[in-house]
């Protein structure tokens, strides 16, 4: 779980080093032209799924690898690498949203609360974060939007896919939406690739590497192992260690300003998160004991 919340505490920072000199689209292209490649290989001898699927698990890709990445890549360009970070950390709000509405999870009083103080932390965190050193570590109004877009996107992506895995298998259904939404994103890729400059580095090189083997690929197996060997609500923790190592690295690499607006922001959308995936324990019965 550790090793775990360090890959995805770093994808944030390390997708703004990739942005200086790819654009979002094109920098999405290259993480997932690394990514589709070894899912497919892993998943081979498992990837036949029934044609009535194929439709579903093609919108997925769509839903979660476009929009939901596309969408984070520009909000990344558009927030420091700290708030990025943080706002990223409410997925699992919108999951338990999403749960409430299509898997009729209920929604304890407690979980609003949680929502409501972890969005109160977004707009802190906003409005907290200073202009930074460059242009690389400014945060905007429409970058924070569009990282919002981002996380609602992958939490639907991730109360659908569970509902995919558990007809057709995760391997086939993580490696053929991955390939539906990169090849719906290839075009726009391509589109970009001729009307905006860049230049493939060595940095971009290994940071869409990075984003593609270790946080894709690596970090979807670590997960399901971790699912398998602990119970969802110790796995779930992991979410919360995640901003602690992005906004460590975030500061280191770009220097970004954290405040006391900030730091406010960031307690109150981590106690949000806390308060909106809580889960009451039933009240043990009271054991008598004898002498």
């Amino acid at each position: 779980m550790l090793l775990l919340a360090i890959v995805w505490g770093l994808s944030i920072p390390i997708t703004k080093l990739g942005l200086e000199t790819i654009p979002p689209l094109m920098f999405t292209a290259m993480r997932f032209l690394v990514a589709v490649p070894l899912l497919l290989i892993l998943s081979a001898g498992q990837l036949r799924v029934p044609r009535q699927a194929i439709p579903s698990i093609m919108a997925l890709g769509v839903m979660g690898i476009t929009l939901g990445n596309v969408a984070q890549t520009f909000g990344v360009q558009g927030t420091s690498a700290s708030v990025g970070t943080i706002v990223s950390a409410t997925i699992p709000i919108f999951i338990v949203i999403f749960a409430a509405m299509r898997l009729k999870q209920s929604v304890a009083r407690r979980h609003w609360v949680g929502l409501l103080a972890a969005f109160g932390g977004i707009a802190l965190v906003a409005v907290g974060s200073g202009s930074g050193v460059d242009d690389l570590s400014k945060t905007t109004v429409a970058g924070v939007a569009w990282m919002l877009v981002s996380a609602v996107a992958i939490a639907f992506y991730y109360i659908w896919s569970a509902e995919l895995t558990d007809k057709y298998g995760t391997l086939p259904v993580a490696a053929w939406n991955a390939l539906a939404g990169l090849v719906a994103i290839l075009p726009l890729a391509g589109w970009e690739m001729a009307n905006a400059p860049y230049q493939i580095t060595a940095q971009a090189l290994w940071t869409a590497v990075y984003l593609g083997v270790m946080v894709t690929v690596a970090g979807l197996l670590l997960w399901l192992h971790i699912l398998r060997a602990v119970p969802a609500r110790i796995a779930a923790s992991v979410q919360y260690l995640q901003p602690v190592f992005g906004i460590a690295a975030a500061s280191f690499l770009f220097g970004d300003r954290l405040g006391l607006t900030f730091a406010a922001g960031v307690i109150l959308i981590l106690g949000g998160l806390a308060l909106a995936v809580s889960n009451k324990r039933p009240v043990p019965e009271e054991v008598v004991t004898h002498e």
